[in-house]
């Protein structure tokens, strides 16, 4: 058992704890006690009045797929040879060395979603990682953790400029809805034993039998509304992803029960579907009470700048707590991992990072990474 004192915690839930004590044990959070109530048995770490965070969550990434530094020979995440490629999954391409996943743990960045690209109406399977570690199957937590689909001007532009269906955002909502028809068709005919097995459509059932949600890339208002519709249509769970004019349709997104992850804001507006992109959404979703995640997706916005990405939500007008909960428990609530990662509570993993200050603060220095119970040293 390790004891975790003199300085300051965050639980990830909002509250914010002084003269109290992190215990972790086998990996997990023991509990917060008091410093006067620390097990005589504890190895003390004494903080130095530092800051203790739960580690930073990043649920859209496209780390460890689309890799940095290396061109074309790093860009596994985009599989364009069919608009419809839900057989394919991030794992079977994930590279675990990529640089990136050092800087995440540089950063307190301890878990990470990984999707397939936004070229596909459907794109694949998406999986969930710790950031440390050298095997993609021992870093995952959840894998699949959803299925990605994609609407608006990036499968127009892949398959348009190959004069090949989808073209038009008509096009692209054709597909998708074919594509659950056909996936409930096969479902029937398998349940009978009169069809043979197809990995596309046994992906595609997960979804349909709510196993794992679809995840959609969407940053216009009427493909956002167009993703609902198609929610209500066949009934699946869902997280929006990006939601860049979700600000545009509070109201509407409120109504739906679902999650967004906003992002990545510190880009530039570099095509017509993000010309509206702003910190606003972040504040109108959450004035609606709508769950939101703040995303750099990575390599987008690199990773180590997740924290940077939270602190500017700040200075736009998001609350601390909020932005605080949108890199730790409501990027777990995304995910559906809230009952493991994301919050400093008995039974969590024991996912957590050191700081000389408020972590929000800018001259604040990052001392230290713990994933699992173990501390993590960067290895490049």
């Amino acid at each position: 058992m390790k004891a975790f004192y003199n300085g300051t915690i965050f639980n990830g839930d909002g509250e914010k704890y002084e003269g109290q004590a992190l215990l972790i044990e086998d990996g997990k959070v023991k509990q917060i006690v008091k410093e006067g109530d620390i097990p005589s048995q504890a190895e003390k770490v004494d903080v130095r009045g530092g800051y203790i965070t739960p580690g930073f969550i990043d649920v859209h990434t496209h780390l460890g797929v689309s890799e940095e530094g290396i061109g074309q020979a790093g860009q596994d995440f985009n599989e364009t040879s069919d608009p419809v490629t839900p057989e394919v999954r991030a794992l079977d391409g994930l590279n675990p060395l990529e640089e990136g996943f050092q800087n995440a743990i540089r950063t307190g960045v301890t878990t990470v979603q990984v999707l397939p690209g936004s070229a596909n109406v459907i794109g694949g399977e998406m999986c969930t990682v710790k950031t440390s570690g050298s095997i993609a199957d021992h870093m995952a937590i959840a894998a699949p953790s959803g299925m990605k689909a994609a609407f608006g001007e990036n499968p127009k532009r892949v398959y348009g400029s190959r004069t090949k269906k989808p073209i038009t955002r008509m096009g692209i909502a054709s597909i998708f809805r074919e594509e659950m028809y056909r996936t409930k068709e096969y479902m029937e005919k398998r349940k009978a034993g009169t069809t043979d097995f197809k990995l596309g459509y046994e992906q595609l059932a997960k979804v349909l039998r709510k196993e794992i949600p679809f995840r959609i890339h969407a940053h216009r208002a009427d493909d956002i509304v167009t993703v609902l519709r198609l929610k209500k249509e066949f009934d699946f769970d869902l997280t929006l992803e990006h939601g860049t004019e979700a600000h545009l349709i509070a109201d509407h997104v409120a109504m739906h029960d679902v999650s967004v992850s906003v992002g990545p804001t510190m880009s530039p507006k570099s095509k017509i579907e993000t010309s509206q992109k702003s910190w606003h959404t972040l504040m109108e979703l959450e004035m609606r009470g709508v769950n939101i995640a703040i995303t750099t997706d990575h390599p987008v916005i690199a990773i180590e700048h997740l924290l940077v990405s939270a602190s500017k939500a700040i200075t736009a007008g998001l609350s601390e707590k909020t932005a605080m909960k949108a890199v730790t428990s409501n990027a777990a609530k995304h995910l559906g991992l809230e009952n493991r990662i994301g919050h400093l509570a008995s039974g969590m993993d024991a996912d957590f990072a050191i700081w000389t200050d408020h972590p929000f603060h800018y001259a604040s220095t990052h001392l230290s990474t713990w994933i699992n119970g173990e501390k993590i040293e960067p290895t490049v």
